[in-house]
């Protein structure tokens, strides 16, 4: 499973794929269970940000004048990305901005398999499960959360935790989604949606 990886994340101007846009991608590509190389940069956008993405990244709209212009970052994306599998923490998100991202500008989607940390977060620890909680439980290094390439290492560094704890194989292609919201407007077709709840740490502790 670690022979070809590769970590993704992106910062968007919002939280819907079809309308919002990527503001910055980073991916780093593992082979043998090595990070061998990344990929990062900002996203050229014409809008204006909200304020409220600018409290969450930092980014302003004049960072956002010096990045890579949205065709050329998903070309390079896409050749990054191979035929790898994918990991992200939330995975749902980051791939279903993938998929209009690249439907958008290049006609057609992915068919990489996938693994999700958030879906073995819930399976294996407690709430909360935010990359920066998650990452902090395990004592794994995570500096400044919500800029892409700090949290695709951190990605790296949980995925590489679960691993040891266990075999992943069950997750690949595995999207968990919160009973109570229902599964994700899109998943490839390929995916096998479960339904999770959240776990508090005392009932996780009586169950042990």
């Amino acid at each position: 499973m670690f022979t070809n990886l590769t970590i993704l994340d992106f910062e968007t101007t919002g939280l819907d794929p079809m309308r919002d846009r990527v503001i910055e991608i980073a991916a780093i590509r593992v082979m043998d269970g090595k990070v061998v190389s990344e990929f990062s940069t900002l996203v050229q956008y014409e809008g204006k940000l909200s304020s409220k993405i600018t409290e969450i990244t930092g980014l302003t709209d004049e960072d956002l004048r010096y990045g890579m212009d949205e065709l050329t970052a998903f070309k390079i994306l896409n050749r990054f990305l191979g035929d790898n599998v994918i990991v992200a923490h939330n995975a749902a998100f980051d791939l279903s901005f993938l998929h209009h991202s690249l439907k958008r500008l290049a006609g057609r989607s992915f068919n990489n398999s996938f693994l999700d940390t958030l879906t073995i977060s819930r399976d294996r620890t407690f709430y909360p499960y935010t990359l920066s909680e998650t990452c902090k439980r395990f004592s794994i290094p995570l500096e400044g959360a919500h800029r892409a390439l700090n949290d695709v290492h951190a990605c790296w560094g949980l995925l590489e935790n679960y691993y040891n704890e266990g075999p992943l194989d069950a997750y690949v292609n595995q999207l968990g989604y919160l009973r109570k919201y229902g599964p994700p407007k899109w998943v490839p077709d390929y995916a096998n949606t479960v339904p999770q709840e959240n776990v508090y740490e005392d009932k996780k502790r009586s169950q042990a």
